[in-house]
């Protein structure tokens, strides 16, 4: 005979995995890591926002498992170099791709 409780408890524990396997992105992350990298590149903005040489340009920040890149464009390399820097300083960031070009 069939015993309710097992089948009970092996349809939640299936529940259960299905719900964990759900919690992941296309990409195969987790909300959590999309959120660290939304976070990062809000720091990294922030950075670039409070630096008085870079904050007048529009520089785009785009963050995927701690990669930034950067896009835009500047009046010389040394704001370029200078708004590479400041990614690099956030915490979390893993490498900065700087494809910010000269005006």
């Amino acid at each position: 005979m069939f015993n309710v409780n097992r089948i009970i408890g092996f349809g939640f524990i299936l529940f259960m995995l299905s719900s964990l396997l759900a919690c992941q992105t296309p990409a195969g992350r987790t909300a959590g890591e999309v959120v660290d990298d939304a976070t990062i590149s809000t720091k990294v903005k922030g950075a670039l926002l409070n630096d008085e040489n870079i904050s007048g340009f529009a520089i785009s920040v785009k963050t995927f498992e701690g990669e930034v890149t950067l896009t835009g464009a500047v009046d010389n390399e040394r704001q370029r170099r200078r708004a590479g820097d400041l990614a690099r300083s956030v915490d979390g960031v893993r490498q900065v791709n700087n494809l910010i070009k000269i005006q």
